[in-house]
């Protein structure tokens, strides 16, 4: 094992790295979350894969010793070659991500989120296959919500979620670019080199699909079902709250990408919602049916999509 320590940053590499020669580079950039669980069912295909994926992981600031050693450990009896890099301030999504690709030496990139878990024993063989079959510029595995635990606070994001989100890969290949987030998202590197993740897009929200805007205008995107469960739902005031802060994001999205966003509902809903008068009296009521438990979740689900149209009405 080796770490190596900066000012600002500390590195920890078990001893599979040094040698590895990888084809594919998982990413996983996590904040306060653990991603143990992630590592434990990523390292089960690891003695099959003979060096051909590594893991690089950054602590993006998260300032939580325990939990940067706990994750080290992991990382320390992990078959993958795999790297930690722990970082003292936080970067945030885009750079963050833009940060752990400069660390890849695989030709492939495997963004995953901290709080996925893949559905299947052969998720990663599944992406070698493709990438031995088609040499996919971009591709979109999916994801689902087989694995999380059915909790009453979630009720909302699971309902959304299922709505919107989890949709089979011939549903997501009617609009490629939509559909993709680096939950589970394979990027050839010549592709991501030539367009990285807009560092401009703060906080929560869009800088995936703004970023699979640019490259599908170049690049076919596959979509294929080879899903990984989102394990970190929720509960409705911090899913509202992160709606509340992308209305920024979006009015990125809509500037330079408004030939495509036109066709989205969301953008069609904010701009019918514009010119409703009165939106400081209706607008509250809208966030407030979205968090009583009470309310029919289809209701709920109707009142916060409304409620987010309404905020990015603000902006476009």
């Amino acid at each position: 094992m080796s770490d190596a320590l900066t000012l600002d940053e500390t590195l920890f590499e078990n001893p599979a790295w040094s040698a590895a020669r990888p084809v594919v580079s998982i990413l996983i950039p996590f904040l306060h979350d653990d991603p143990t669980r992630l590592l434990a069912a990523l390292d089960r295909e690891g003695p099959a894969l003979d060096g051909a994926v590594e893991v690089v992981l950054l602590d993006d600031g998260s300032g939580d010793e325990a939990l940067a050693g706990g994750v080290a450990m992991a990382v320390g009896r992990m078959t993958l070659p795999a790297r930690l890099v722990t970082l003292r301030f936080n970067l945030g999504r885009a750079r963050g991500r833009n940060r752990l690709a400069g660390e890849a030496r695989g030709r492939w990139l495997l963004f995953l989120d901290s709080d996925m878990l893949p559905d299947g024993p052969h998720f990663l063989h599944a992406y070698l296959e493709l990438i031995e079959q088609s040499s996919p510029a971009v591709a979109f595995g999916g994801f689902s919500l087989d694995q999380a635990p059915e909790r009453g606070e979630h009720a909302l994001h699971r309902y959304m979620a299922l709505a919107s989100d989890c949709s089979p890969a011939d549903v997501r290949r009617l609009e490629p670019e939509k559909h993709v987030f680096t939950s589970n998202l394979l990027v050839r590197r010549d592709v991501f080199e030539a367009e990285r993740f807009d560092e401009g897009f703060i906080g929560w929200g869009w800088e995936d699909v703004e970023w699979a805007m640019r490259v599908v205008r170049r690049n076919a995107i596959t979509h294929l079902d080879n899903p990984a469960t989102h394990l970190g739902l929720d509960p409705a005031p911090a899913l509202i709250a992160k709606f509340e802060q992308s209305a920024a994001n979006f009015a990125r999205v809509v500037a330079g990408h408004r030939d495509i966003v036109v066709h989205y509902p969301s953008y069609r809903a904010a701009r019918m919602l514009k010119a409703v008068p009165l939106k400081g009296l209706w607008r509250p009521v809208l966030r407030w049916l979205g968090l009583a438990e009470w309310v029919p979740l289809r209701l709920r689900d109707l009142a916060v999509r409304l409620y987010r149209a309404a905020l990015y009405a603000d902006v476009v």
